[in-house]
């Protein structure tokens, strides 16, 4: 055997930045096909709730930073494992998913899209 065929096959390379594609859209529109709040039956990006999104590629880590409508809602948890399940399942090659819940700004109506109001008849 020559010298060449004794080393041990490359092994896999790492997802480098440049190959890194997720963005923070590519994130908002997972969260709303996928993640509705099932008492209210509107995705959890028209109600408002999610106030930012950050993808850090050098971690290959994606923050998401969200409220529920109230601090006592009791479907939260449900809505928080979804928003993390629906981002981690569409974007394997995230290391970690970071669902941040804050009560600042408390969420309030005004904050959901207009097809959200116009869906619950708020004008």
């Amino acid at each position: 055997m020559s010298e060449e065929q004794k080393q041990a096959p490359a092994e896999p390379t790492e997802t480098t930045e440049e190959e890194f594609n997720v963005s923070a859209e590519d994130i908002r529109q997972v969260l709303k096909e996928h993640v509705y709040d099932p008492e209210i039956g509107i995705n959890i990006i028209d109600l408002g709730l999610v106030y930012d999104i950050k993808v850090l590629p050098e971690d290959r880590r994606a923050i998401i930073t969200m409220t529920l409508t109230s601090p006592g809602c009791p479907v939260g948890p449900q809505i928080l494992a979804a928003a993390e399940y629906w981002v981690r399942e569409t974007f394997p090659q995230l290391k970690d998913v970071e669902i941040e819940l804050v009560w600042s700004p408390l969420w309030n109506p005004s904050m959901m899209s207009d097809e959200a109001k116009d869906l619950l008849g708020i004008f």
